[in-house]
């Protein structure tokens, strides 16, 4: 329970529906200790655990606290670091429920006797040829499928998603049914949990102590290893980026490629951020225990991305998928998601473009 209205109603829910419900909230950092300006916010938050607590209270079920900033600090945000001074693009919220997360509820359901866990992620869980797999909620605009593709059979037999067959303005009809219409109205936090002011370079420079002078005076690049001007530092750079980049030129030119061991940064037009295949490790297959070659699926490379038909060809222990459509912004670090339909067939972290 963060404390927000989903995994409010989501207890609310299963209370109503004769359950034995236990509410946890987990307290996965301090955003104080990282030196932000911004007021911490979100599920860390005193009042948002306060918020949750609360409702605990009123239902007359159980709530407790879980500490798990150092698990979240030693994978999570190490993680983080060391993926943009690699160059890539991490996404910390898949790794967190795939690694911290479920871990932590299980461990704290096996010890409080719970046969489940459940939270408030607008998600299906289907069942076919004895393998549980993740699938598209109702609601399109709210679907967090793609962030959850890393579970495991373990988990996903343990879990509940109650909110997976409501839109998101049926969940805020419920909270304000049931009294809560200050929480009906609540909003939303879109920000990394641990990154509020979204201000990730600030971040990165708070974490590593004089990072600003170890990287600056790289050099930004074209295709052609033409000088084109310096840049701050690779590590503040993503893949696909177009603004803040101190540069003029005559045309939109976007961050293509970066290569942290010489600190280059190269540029090129929209036309260069095209891709037409990648290859995507660390794989997690839910719906099939296996793939045949070629199998076909929509390839999501981002959470907001709508999807592009491709072909996933076995590669040792990776997958090479190649688009039937050219795709922009292939970021390396970032989540590949595999679709059949409205179905999860796997996930896997983005390696490289081909």
């Amino acid at each position: 329970m963060s404390g927000g209205i989903d995994s409010t109603v989501t207890a609310m829910m299963l209370h109503e529906e004769g359950y034995e419900v236990i509410g946890i909230t987990m307290k996965t950092w301090d955003y104080a200790n990282s030196g932000g300006t911004q007021k911490e916010t979100g599920c860390c938050s005193l009042d948002s655990i306060n918020d949750a607590r609360q409702v605990a209270v009123d239902m007359g079920f159980h709530h407790f606290i879980i500490d798990i900033r150092d698990e979240f600090g030693d994978y999570v945000i190490d993680n983080f670091v060391d993926e943009y001074m690699a160059g890539r693009t991490p996404n910390p919220c898949v790794l967190c429920n795939t690694h911290i997360k479920w871990s932590a509820l299980l461990k704290r359901a096996d010890a409080l006797g719970c046969e489940f866990i459940a939270t408030g992620h607008y998600a299906k869980i289907k069942e076919a040829n004895g393998r549980k797999y993740i699938s598209k909620a109702k609601d399109d605009k709210k679907d967090q499928s793609y962030v959850l593709w890393g579970l495991s059979q373990e988990c996903m037999n343990r879990s509940r998603f109650p909110l997976g067959g409501y839109t998101k303005p049926e969940v805020r009809q419920m909270a304000f049914d049931w009294g809560y219409t200050d929480l009906s109205k609540k909003g939303e936090s879109y920000e990394i949990c641990f990154v509020p002011d979204n201000d990730y370079r600030g971040f990165l420079k708070r974490k590593i102590e004089g990072l600003e002078e170890k990287v600056a005076g790289g050099l930004f690049v074209n295709a052609s290893g033409e000088v084109l001007g310096q840049h701050k530092g690779y590590p503040f750079y993503t893949i696909g980026q177009r603004r803040g980049l101190g540069l003029a030129f005559g045309e939109p030119m976007y961050v293509t490629e970066i290569q942290p061991e010489s600190n280059t940064v190269v540029l090129g037009t929209v036309d260069e951020l095209v891709r037409n295949g990648m290859k995507v490790g660390k794989l997690n297959l839910m719906k099939y225990a296996t793939l045949p070659e070629g199998f076909e699926a929509v390839t999501k490379i981002r959470y907001k991305d709508a999807g592009t038909l491709s072909h996933l060809f076995h590669e040792n222990e990776e997958l090479k998928v190649e688009f039937l459509a050219n795709v922009r912004g292939v970021a390396p670090g970032q989540s590949a998601v595999f679709y059949e339909g409205e179905d999860v067939v796997g996930g896997g972290i983005i390696l490289g473009s081909l």
